[in-house]
């Protein structure tokens, strides 16, 4: 990947070779001068806190039209999306516009990438200001024209008369348009006239990266650039008491160790040079190692004894239903890592004052502040731009990789800083995702129906990500350290360890509690869905020990406390698709699962059933097929949505089946593959199927973590049918399936 050409909307407006749709509040959205009122509604999406449409909308003097959003892509897909949804409301061709990510310098200050709100956050903005934009454009050409908006159409990029005559958008906007912020409701076209919207359009981001083109920040080669890595203490708090770097510093193609405190890194040449060069400057070093880790063996005993902060986050009552049958359970998920699969990486250059940062931060705004704050820079001198890394979802080692190359960047002026970490360093100093138990106690009444309900969740904070630059490694290494912020709860309704703790269903009687742990033993941070994973795991497992406590089918068992009609049409969806049968009996030594969660209580809707087969000889479990079914809204790209719930299914089966970080006293224990192993590609399903339920003209509901949940109580439970035996402690690895088979 060479040099990438840099966008400036500023540097455009002065050159005059292109315009932005900037716009104000006069003109053709001017509100009226009424008498004081009540606030008028926000704009939708991100479009509360940026308004202005030039912060999502440009448009060329040649034509070429330019969409940006503040999102990063993770490879979620949304970049197709986003460009499907701009060019159905401004009636363009898909090919005639392109899309620019998260950029400090151009593009608007959506915060972090996450929690599957892209679509709902960024996607309505871009829909809203691209409509608002047409609009605009429609009463241009009409007052250009002498004629009523309502004869006018827009296609093809441009606004044609009813006698053919047409202006394109590059001469509409060729003039002095007015600065409009956008407005709480804008002229959406009607979801039945959709070209774009609702196609299964290609991916944008595949092509580079399924023929080994420039595809990640790993691929970035700038002129005169040079390698750094990064000499990682061997374990948490390590203090470095000795490095002689003069033999280092005569290795061929060395030009510079850069050491700040605890902060050791070297700098060469060439890729190979740096590595060799690393190698011996560890080796030359020595340092103080303290054990601070708790035991492994027992995380339940370590977390519930932790203080913690408890909080009751819902409760419900009614003296009239009561319970007569009662069934308790205790649900484990340990530290588990985003295992990416292309170690973080970043590129920095220091130029005149400046820091350019190239990054696959999933935030590229806060990443910038705790750069900032760690070079004592004004953040205005500081530039983040993402570019794709090559695995994540979560805070993973990206800001920390930023945060390396800026610090080591600002030592070598002038020179591009390309700095990867080796896999050991991201295995064992990633942020990982925290350890959580949940405890579940639950009534049936005399018809079988919950009666009670009481869910405890036990979890550390699920994100330290980046904002200040206690954060980041390199600032906490410093020989003046920035101190790590304080952990916080995330608040609900979208939550952080308690995210999906309360039921989606209908109890009676429901009460739950989130226990906060402020203290972590592990470096740990946001991972892909946060607590609901776990939680769901953990109430889908619950929900088929109740049913079978009941008598009862699962997939019936759901219904019955079930009200929302979205979620049932789901439910049924993926049982009808799977061909699940009350009653059904499993062919031998395979049993059937079935799992539903609406991600947060507010996002999309997923249910889940498997098939999985154990080999009771050696305990060893393999996912043979799995049915879901899908409502995320208003579906803009159906096999993008597709590969979002296929990514979701097998990412959760490698956390349920195998994943697990392990440690001793003192260090992370689990730096490769070997100790911590993935699924592999002979173990992948041999069938999923995905099944949408389309609702044109929904709001967007996020996508991208709805499944994993259900893919984990899914797995679980149709492994319980499969073996008669319950599982409660992730990872559920062939060696637990086996103690269990045999107890």
């Amino acid at each position: 990947m060479n040099a990438p050409v840099i966008l400036d909307r500023r540097r455009v407006l002065a050159g005059g070779g292109a315009l932005i749709v900037s716009f104000s509040l006069t003109g053709a959205f001017a509100q009226q001068q009424d008498a004081p009122a009540a606030p008028a509604p926000s704009p939708p999406g991100s479009l509360k806190t940026s308004p202005y449409l030039d912060a999502w909308i440009r448009i060329d003097a040649d034509d070429g039209i330019t969409v940006f959003t503040g999102k990063a892509e993770l490879g979620q897909g949304f970049k197709t999306a986003f460009q499907q949804i701009a060019a159905e409301e401004l009636d363009v061709a898909f090919g005639s516009l392109k899309v620019v990510t998260a950029d400090t310098k151009v593009t608007a200050n959506e915060g972090y990438t996450s929690g599957s709100n892209s679509m709902k956050d960024s996607g309505t903005a871009i829909q809203n200001a691209a409509a608002q934009a047409r609009e605009l454009l429609v009463a241009e050409a009409a007052k250009r024209l002498d004629l009523p908006v309502e004869n006018l159409r827009t296609a093809d990029g441009a606004v044609i008369a009813p006698d053919g005559k047409r202006l394109s958008y590059g001469e509409l906007v060729a003039g002095d348009m007015l600065h409009v912020q956008a407005q709480p409701k804008s002229k959406l076209k009607n979801p039945a006239t959709y070209r774009v919207i609702g196609q299964s359009v290609p991916r944008v981001d595949i092509p580079a990266k399924v023929t080994g083109g420039a595809a990640y920040v790993q691929d970035m080669r700038l002129p005169g650039m040079v390698h750094a890595r990064v000499v990682r203490p061997p374990s948490y708090g390590a203090q470095l008491t000795e490095c002689d770097t003069s033999a280092v510093e005569k290795l061929p193609g060395v030009v510079k160790i850069v050491r700040d405190g605890n902060f050791l890194a070297v700098v060469a040449e060439k890729e190979f040079q740096s590595i060799k060069a690393m190698n011996a400057l560890a080796a030359a070093t020595k340092w103080k190692e303290t054990a601070s880790l708790p035991k492994q063996d027992d995380l339940l005993a370590v977390l519930t004894s932790l203080p913690s902060q408890n909080t009751t986050i819902f409760e419900r009552s009614n003296a009239s239903a009561t319970g007569q049958k009662t069934l308790e359970a205790i649900y484990t998920r340990p530290y588990q890592a985003h295992g990416s699969i292309g170690p973080s990486c970043a590129v920095a250059q220091f130029v005149d004052g400046a820091m350019t940062v190239w990054t696959h931060t999933q935030g590229v705004y806060p990443d910038r502040q705790g750069i900032a704050e760690m070079l004592r820079m004004p953040p205005a001198s500081v530039r983040l731009i993402h570019v794709e890394g090559s695995g994540c979802y979560g805070h993973n080692g990206a800001d920390d990789a930023a945060a390396d190359a800026a610090l080591i960047a600002r030592a070598l002026p002038g020179r591009p800083v390309r700095v990867q970490w080796m896999r050991e360093q991201e295995h064992a100093w990633e942020p990982y995702g925290p350890a959580m138990v949940t405890k579940l106690k639950a009534s049936l009444d005399g018809n079988g129906k919950i009666a009670d309900w009481n869910f405890e969740v036990f979890s550390n904070t699920h994100s330290m990500r980046p904002g200040g630059a206690g954060s980041m490694l390199a600032a906490q290494h410093m020989a003046q350290p920035f101190a790590l912020p304080a952990p916080r709860p995330l608040p609900l309704p979208e939550g952080g360890g308690d995210r999906n703790a309360i039921p989606f269903y209908n109890f009676p009687n429901a009460r739950v509690v989130h226990h906060f742990i402020p203290a972590m033993p592990l470096r740990i941070s946001a991972m892909r869905a946060l607590g609901a994973y776990h939680n769901v795991f953990s109430i889908e497992s619950f929900m088929d020990e109740l049913a079978t406590l009941a008598g009862a089918d699962p997939v019936e068992f759901r219904l019955k406390h079930l009200d929302d009609s979205r979620g049932r049409d789901v439910i049924e969806k993926a049982a009808q698709s799977f061909g699940w049968k009350a009653g059904q009996t499993s062919p031998q030594d395979r049993g059937f699962g079935f799992a539903f969660a609406r991600y947060k209580n507010l996002a999309a809707y997923c249910a889940i059933a498997s098939e999985v087969e154990v080999n009771r000889e050696t305990g060893r479990p393999r996912l043979i097929r799995a049915v879901a079914a899908v409502d995320s809204g208003q579906v803009v790209n159906p096999d993008g949505l597709i590969n979002q719930i296929e990514g979701a299914i097998v990412q959760s089966m490698s956390w349920t089946l195998y994943e697990s970080v392990s440690f001793d006293d003192t260090r992370i224990t689990s730096i490769d593959w070997q100790t911590y192993p993935i699924l592999r590609f002979d173990a992948v399903p041999e069938s999923i199927e995905v099944h949408i339920i389309n609702r044109p003209g929904q709001p967007f509901l996020g996508s991208g973590e709805t499944g994993q949940g259900p893919a984990a109580a899914s797995i679980a439970n149709a492994i319980a049918n499969a073996t008669g035996r319950r599982l409660r402690n992730l990872p559920l690895t062939r060696k637990r399936i086996k103690q269990a088979i045999d107890a």
